[in-house]
């Protein structure tokens, strides 16, 4: 007489996955199971605020170091430590013509790591320069700036320009010659632009000379105008990403 095979019941890993990843406390927090099927990592990307901007599926060149060398993360990193360094630089700085000089002497001798914060919240702007123009060049060798790409691709020149603009304001700030010639010299040169040359530059500095007016518009403009709308830009610019499908792959 055969005898009936009895179905094998879970095991010891199954009923540990079930305990740990089929409970109230993991299904409070990440609203999907552990991501060990194509299903549940669609789920986690999709349902995490911080992925989602994402494809759900990617190409497998995508993962590769080389398809973008991160230039665009490595830019929108270099914009959030500049973000935090900036604020802490603001604990210390005044943008008064009699305070300006002085808080940063203050800040780099009398405060602990005051040179460290200082110096990173420059070297990062400069990083940030270098990465958006390097990330900029990729796009238009790769092509990426085509159909269906060319709207990320004019939002992507207009984020270019407000990084520039962040680091030309940003220049003003120390109140020191080199930066009050340089400035000096950056605004006459608009001052010459045809028709609205000089009325161009009586805005920018707020009078006929770098002073006390042109100082707290650069102030303001550096730490709330130009950041904020950087950083709406740069939310369209990650929503589009994903509205175009995801990376681009090389032409």
């Amino acid at each position: 007489m055969a005898r009936t095979e009895q179905p094998k019941g879970p095991g010891l890993g199954d009923f540990l996955y079930d305990k740990l990843f089929h409970n109230y406390v993991w299904r409070s927090v990440f609203r999907s199971g552990y991501p060990n099927t194509p299903r549940n990592q669609m789920l986690a990307i999709a349902t995490n605020v911080f992925l989602h901007l994402h494809p759900t599926r990617i190409h497998k060149t995508h993962v590769k170091i080389t398809h973008t060398y991160c230039l665009g993360g490595l830019s929108f990193f270099m914009f959030l430590g500049l973000t935090v360094t900036g604020v802490m630089l603001m604990f210390y700085y005044v943008p008064s013509v009699d305070r300006a000089y002085t808080d940063m002497q203050a800040l780099e001798t009398n405060v602990r790591f005051g040179m460290l914060i200082r110096n990173l919240h420059r070297w990062m702007a400069h990083g940030m320069v270098l990465t958006v123009l390097l990330h900029m060049m990729r796009v238009f060798y790769m092509g990426a700036y085509k159909p269906p790409r060319e709207f990320n691709w004019v939002v992507g020149v207009i984020l270019l320009v407000l990084t520039l603009l962040l680091s030309f304001t940003g220049y003003l700030l120390p109140w020191d010659q080199l930066a009050l010639w340089a400035i000096t010299v950056g605004t006459n040169i608009a001052g010459t632009a045809p028709v609205l040359g000089s009325e161009t530059r009586f805005v920018m500095i707020g009078g006929f000379e770098v002073g006390d007016a042109a100082l707290i518009r650069f102030y303001t403009l550096h730490v709330i105008a130009l950041p904020l709308l950087a950083a709406i830009f740069m939310s369209v610019h990650f929503w589009r990403i994903r509205r175009d499908g995801g990376l681009a792959r090389p032409l």
